[in-house]
């Protein structure tokens, strides 16, 4: 394998922060180097006092606390920044992401030649634990057809927040301005991903806390569609001339 950097957005996730860790530190990366890095919107919940006692036993947890305005993208920006090793993975804190399938998301981006990997739901082999109500179910497939259209793309689940991407492509595209909470979609189409892998994952339902989806973050997602929208038209235009 090859050395990574794991970055986890969190907000008001203390409660699901040490079984998280724990798994991580059960996984065999073998001779890897690796980081974890936890960037935080400013929780207020213990999280800072959680990961303080965590790193004891787990050097390579790391901790940022972000101040301002709460962005689950611009956390994961942050986290890029900060980040040492040259791979970049991206899983969200309430255990709905398996970390036991790093290992696999990184060899198929290592060996399989593609853009970005991504772990799904949809694909053959994944599944999802979480029983919605069927307005979400309406929301959740709408959402993703989208998201489908403006990737003319077949990939199952183009909204997966679980990812892995080479820092090379990620510095070699188009400067990321995300809104809302999509930072994958962002990606895919700001670093020109043509080549996705899907690695089939089993979406858990969350065990702690609270989900953050409002009809403000909805909003927020029709807008960055529309960002995204005129960025891949601009483009377009600019390479016809």
């Amino acid at each position: 394998m090859t050395n990574f950097s794991l970055i986890i957005p969190t907000y008001r996730e203390a409660k699901n922060i040490p079984e998280l860790i724990h798994r991580i530190a059960c996984i065999p990366f073998n001779s890897s180097a690796f980081e974890v890095i936890l960037v935080d919107d400013n929780s207020q919940d213990g999280t800072i006092e959680v990961v303080h006692s965590l790193r004891d036993h787990h050097p390579w947890l790391k901790l940022i606390v972000r101040q301002g305005k709460r962005s689950l993208s611009q956390a994961v920006l942050e986290g890029f920044q900060q980040a040492q090793y040259p791979i970049l993975i991206v899983m969200d804190a309430d255990l709905s992401h398996p970390p036991e399938k790093i290992p696999e998301m990184v060899t198929a981006l290592s060996i399989g030649n593609a853009d970005i990997v991504i772990g799904s739901r949809y694909t053959p082999g994944g599944s999802t634990e979480e029983i919605w109500p069927i307005y979400r179910k309406f929301i959740s497939k709408l959402s993703t057809q989208l998201a489908r259209l403006l990737l003319r793309t077949h990939v199952s689940d183009p909204l997966s927040g679980f990812l892995a991407i080479r820092k090379t492509t990620l510095l070699a595209g188009y400067p990321l301005e995300p809104i809302g909470w999509k930072i994958g979609l962002e990606i895919m189409v700001k670093c020109s991903c043509k080549k996705i892998i899907e690695i089939p994952i089993c979406f858990s339902q969350r065990k702690h806390g609270a989900s953050k989806l409002s009809a403000k973050i909805a909003w927020c997602y029709l807008q960055h569609l529309k960002r995204l929208a005129w960025h891949k038209l601009s483009v377009k235009f600019y390479y016809s001339e």
